[in-house]
């Protein structure tokens, strides 16, 4: 399977620049969980069959009493860090990852020249950082402040998406982090999640639903494009994540019970399949670098909420192997006519997996 089997057009004017003033007025795309015996011979639906075209606040109303809708709670931290040089250059910092060490964070760097061991840095009067060492595009900075954490919110900036292309805003502050984000360390929001309110989340407890919560730090490897022309030569980004003992209890009972597991979004899918090998959901902390595309057997997910993606991203991979590759480009062509806003702030898809197509296991 090649990378260029996931690709499409998509114009300009159909990128989110800006989030709408209310998070539950997004559209929503919703896909059927089954195909007809024809069309999945002939590998597609014909026309629009089984798709709808709802509202983010119609959410409750595609509960299933029982449901568990589980949560990504990790919180965007203002990454961006913008300042220059002892010679005057200037430098733009984003912090990837903390290291054990304390205020020691793997970055990307950018700067006129190559970051070198020794380079200090400075982003305010009392907020520098030192370069202590260099790895390919990676560096290690030590961050200096008499309190970093704050020095970083203070002084950062909301890490937006490239495809997004303008200054952030202190609106970003609270529209890129969902209302439920709990602890720091992502670089990137998990942007389905953008969507849900409190009162949205209420309406669907009462409709059935329960929440669980896990934490996945969103690194910044989920906008970097495939450099490859084989899926199977792809090496996903590692990021890391943490299941608490109550959601794996609460979701190992609801899939013993016959209960649908729904993901919101792409990073509480990869958490749920990378934490479950077995069949079970194991709590605890852990890495994962897993890629899920067509072929994938899912052990945890039973439907996905989503934002539409970027062309051969690995994020529209997974989404294919949940509802079938054609299905997928289909669902993004009736979204492209119908005028859907994409990417981070833009509009989302449920998607049910497929019933009618039987996975195999990725090799």
């Amino acid at each position: 399977m090649q990378v260029s089997d996931f690709n499409f057009d998509l114009p300009e004017h159909l990128i989110a620049k800006q989030p709408l003033d209310q998070r539950d007025a997004s559209r929503l795309l919703c896909m059927s969980d089954h195909i007809s015996d024809q069309a999945n011979k002939l590998g597609h639906e014909h026309g629009d069959n089984g798709i709808v075209d709802r509202l983010i606040s119609d959410l409750a109303e595609l509960v299933h009493p029982g449901d568990v809708w589980v949560l990504n709670d990790t919180k965007v931290i203002p990454a961006r860090l913008i300042g220059h040089k002892d010679s005057g250059g200037k430098v733009e910092l984003l912090l990837l990852e903390a290291s054990d060490v304390a205020d020691v964070w793997q970055a990307w760097g950018k700067c006129n020249k190559p970051l070198k061991s020794g380079t200090r840095i400075t982003f305010a009067d009392d907020f520098t950082a030192v370069v202590l060492k260099r790895h390919g595009k990676q560096i290690e900075v030590q961050l200096m402040a008499d309190d970093v954490a704050l020095a970083i919110e203070k002084h950062g900036h909301m890490p937006l998406p490239p495809y997004i292309n303008r200054p952030d805003t202190a609106a970003d502050k609270a529209r890129y982090q969902t209302v439920f984000a709990r602890h720091s360390g992502a670089v990137a929001a998990p942007t389905a999640g953008l969507h849900l309110t409190r009162a949205l989340m209420q309406s669907m407890r009462q409709a059935g639903a329960e929440f669980a919560h896990l934490t996945l730090h969103v690194g910044p490897g989920t906008f970097q494009p495939v450099q490859v022309d084989h899926l199977h030569e792809h090496s996903m980004h590692e990021e890391a994540y943490i299941v608490p003992a109550a959601t794996a209890e609460l979701i190992n009972r609801a899939k013993a019970e016959g209960r649908r597991i729904v993901a919101v979004g792409t990073t509480s899918l990869r958490t749920l399949e990378a934490a479950s090998p077995q069949g079970q959901l194991q709590a605890g902390q852990g890495r994962t670098s897993i890629f899920i595309y067509p072929g994938y057997h899912f052990n945890m997910v039973d439907a996905l909420l989503t934002n539409f993606h970027l062309p051969k991203s690995t994020l529209i991979m997974l989404v294919a192997a949940l509802a079938g590759q054609q299905r997928i480009l289909n669902a993004y062509e009736h979204a492209k006519a119908h005028d859907y806003r994409f990417y981070s702030y833009g509009d989302a898809m449920f998607v049910p997996r497929l019933c009618s197509v039987q996975a195999t296991p990725t090799t």
